[in-house]
């Protein structure tokens, strides 16, 4: 379980940066994205709880660089990894594939959606298992 107080930064920091985004200011873009990559860095190899991998998603999500946000999405799946979060093992690897995709690694993004499709078979969400099954059997059928 995420801390409360880390949990709440992360979800505002994420409003601010969807706000900055929608009207086109990159200064203020970039600065919450600082703020937000410091809350991931400052709470790093601490306690499960502050060390979380949301708030590692959530710095991927924001992250422009497609193979940065690589590399974070990989440390945010190692984090839930370890607390075997089925939710975030689900929703990171989708994430990842989407990415791979963009960047032309077809494969990579085959494998992320299978991993993704282990992983959803133990959570609720219905909608999302059958957008990851989507987008693997059209990937398989290409």
């Amino acid at each position: 379980m995420i801390n409360t107080k880390i949990y709440k930064s992360i979800y505002k920091l994420a409003e601010e940066l969807l706000e900055a985004d929608r009207i086109g200011n990159q200064e203020k873009f970039d600065a919450f994205y600082a703020e937000l990559k410091a809350i991931c860095t400052d709470n790093e190899n601490k306690d499960k709880d502050k060390d979380h991998p949301e708030q590692w998603e959530t710095l991927a999500d924001f992250t422009e660089d497609l193979d940065d946000a690589l590399v974070i999405y990989d440390k945010a799946l190692e984090k839930a990894k370890a607390i075997n979060s089925k939710d975030h093992l689900s929703s990171i690897a989708f994430s990842m594939a989407v990415l791979q995709l963009e960047t032309g690694n077809k494969e990579a993004a085959i494998q992320s959606l299978q991993n993704a499709k282990i992983t959803a078979n133990k959570i609720e969400d219905r909608e999302f298992k059958v957008e990851i099954d989507e987008m693997l059997t059209k990937l398989l059928g290409e």
